[in-house]
């Protein structure tokens, strides 16, 4: 059996691509796969780096390769386009990951467990639902506003709505009934959720710490502590915070530097969780009208208030970066006397 060093591997539904090479960079397999296949290829070989794009099922297959003994690295798919040579094929993608994997500056996406990953499904259905809520109110007050019935803002205002069902013609009472059954079963379906996603929490030291964050919800701290419990692959809070997408995006050539707004890269779910809390604390503060000296209160004094959110959201992931690193909890800073 031909000894293999790195493998590349271009995953599908169906079908799997693999391009390996040895220990000199000389390629001894260039295959494609089924599923059926897949394991039984790597059954018995001596461990090799497993280079594999960060995509639908690729912690499936990152898990079985490390109980094989296999080194799995996952790559943001972004991060490996470069590496494509011409044409994009599966044989050209998994030579490209090949390639990828064994640069030093490349950058990895830790193998998730199955239990992070149990826990971030419940995040993506609960966020699904949640815009499922948003479409039928909509159509709801669209559809009662053909009546002349209309209600304030808010998603929990739909729901008085159907107090004035009655009113309607028989024949626009069946539909809006079908809609507004929808709605409350599908705000009953994320309760279900949301209330698995708080055992969740509970059950994780992790989350519990990073809650104890001001603006970081149960939501935001289970979201991150089943994303980035490690954040050793960053050099630094700047860095965790670019990651997110929180810093400014950089356009500079000829020795000019120019930053732009956010560069809105990388997870956006925990980008707007962030954001979220931010803007939960700037309302707070502002309900109060209390004019403190902290730096919030001097950032609202001069700044537009989603410019704040976001110098907040900023400042917030750091904070959860130090957390992570150090393995301690929220402490607040106290004032000097």
């Amino acid at each position: 059996m031909y000894e293999v060093s790195t493998v590349g591997i271009d995953l599908a539904k169906n079908v799997i691509q693999i391009h390996g090479v040895d220990a000199e960079g000389e390629v001894v397999v260039r295959r494609q796969l089924r599923r059926s296949q897949f394991l039984a290829f790597f059954e018995g070989r001596t461990s090799c780096l497993i280079g594999i794009e960060a995509c639908s099922g690729a912690h499936h297959w990152g898990r079985r390769l490390q109980e094989m003994g296999h080194e799995v690295r996952l790559m943001p798919p972004s991060y490996v386009k470069p590496y494509v040579k011409r044409n994009k094929t599966d044989a050209a993608d998994a030579e490209a990951i090949c390639e990828a994997v064994t640069r030093p500056s490349m950058r990895f996406v830790p193998v998730k467990s199955e239990a992070d990953s149990a826990a971030l499904m419940l995040h993506r259905a609960r966020d699904f639902l949640v815009g499922q809520v948003t479409q039928v109110g909509n159509a709801i007050r669209a559809h009662m506003a053909e009546f002349g019935i209309v209600t304030a803002k808010g998603s929990k205002r739909v729901a008085s709505l159907a107090e004035d069902l009655d009113t309607l013609p028989e024949a626009a009472r069946l539909p809006l009934r079908a809609l507004f059954d929808q709605l409350g079963e599908t705000q009953r379906r994320i309760d279900g959720l949301t209330e698995e996603i708080e055992e969740v929490h509970r059950q994780n030291e992790v989350s519990r710490r990073l809650a104890s964050i001001p603006g970081v919800g149960v939501l935001t701290a289970t979201a991150i502590a089943a994303t980035t419990p490690d954040v050793s692959n960053f050099s630094s809070a700047r860095d965790y915070a670019a990651w997110l997408g929180l810093t400014p995006k950089q356009h500079s050539t000829g020795g000019k530097p120019r930053s732009g707004g956010i560069s809105k890269m990388g997870n956006r779910y925990i980008r707007r969780l962030l954001y979220l809390g931010a803007m939960a604390q700037i309302m707070v503060r502002r309900r109060s009208r209390h004019s403190g000296t902290d730096w919030l209160s001097r950032k609202l004094e001069t700044k537009e208030t989603r410019v704040v959110a976001i110098a907040l959201a900023n400042r917030m992931a750091r904070t959860i970066y130090a957390l992570l690193r150090d393995g301690t909890s929220y402490r607040p800073r106290v004032a000097a006397e």
